[in-house]
């Protein structure tokens, strides 16, 4: 049964992320994922690099039931605080459950290089432990991400997660997932954002996954997204009121099903200089 039991996590597990990286953020999972140029929170997750364009104290909540599963939920937080020069963050996340689970926790920093360019770089503990008499694997490895503003409306980042290839195990050279990701997007409008990115897992094919985010009255937002390998359609609202913004949505495999997710932001009024 246990033998099952793994199986089947890997195989879902395959299907959805990888092995210390996880996507997160409501606004990132209704946008299939297209976050590489999102500069809010959540590119603690994404890309460290968009973190260096936060100019609020900005912290944020997550939460997924991936394919509607309560072994495949996942949690997680981050935290911008802007200096005078740069942006330090912290953040974390859970997948799964006490049969299989996976964590990350660490600490970043991220900076504007020029008028158009940013920079950041992480350092991330990562977690797996697997049902018991299957052990553990604990390591610790950096993750580095480039943001550049070409103008106003056009944006362009690019991100690697866990750059020396971490190691999960000896046998048959497994080790944590080492994910790279180059992204665009256009503003519209005032109104209108699209996105689309090109991720690479090292294990798996090229995605491209494409988002879009349209604001149809003020602060009420609606977003949607598509991802290739395997095809994933995604929906979502978002709102804000006041310095708290609110989102929620789900993406919805054809075999797997859907994966509903919520996440709750706090921003901070006062602005650094």
């Amino acid at each position: 049964m246990k033998q099952l039991l793994l199986l089947t996590f890997c195989l879902t597990y395959g299907l959805s992320f990888g092995q210390g990286w996880t996507p997160m953020g409501a606004r990132s999972m209704a946008m299939a994922n297209a976050s590489s140029t999102l500069n809010d929170v959540w590119a603690y997750h994404h890309n460290p690099g968009a973190l260096g364009d936060v100019t609020t104290l900005t912290a944020g909540l997550s939460y997924e039931n991936r394919f509607l599963l309560k072994e495949l939920q996942s949690q997680g937080f981050a935290v911008a605080v802007p200096l005078k020069v740069g942006v330090i963050s912290v953040g974390g996340q859970l997948y799964g459950s006490q049969q299989y689970r996976t964590s990350k926790a660490g600490f970043g920093y991220s900076m504007k290089l020029s008028e158009k360019f940013f920079a950041g770089v992480q350092l991330n503990y990562l977690g797996l432990r697997l049902p018991e008499n299957y052990g553990s694997a604990n390591t610790v490895t950096g993750e580095v991400g480039i943001y550049a503003k070409i103008n106003e409306q056009w944006k362009i980042g690019a991100s690697v997660f866990n750059l020396g290839r971490a190691r999960l195990a000896d046998f048959a050279d497994d080790r944590f997932t080492t994910m790279m990701r180059l992204g665009t997007s256009y503003t519209f409008s005032d109104k209108v954002i699209v996105a689309l990115d090109f991720e690479k897992n090292l294990d798996y094919d090229v995605r491209i996954k494409t988002g879009i985010e349209y604001e149809i009255v003020d602060n009420f937002k609606l977003r949607g997204g598509f991802a290739t390998a395997p095809i994933e359609l995604s929906a979502g609202i978002g709102y804000e009121w006041k310095q708290l913004q609110l989102g929620v949505g789900s993406s919805y495999h054809q075999i797997l099903g859907w994966s509903p997710n919520f996440a709750l932001v706090f921003k901070s009024e006062k602005k650094t200089p």
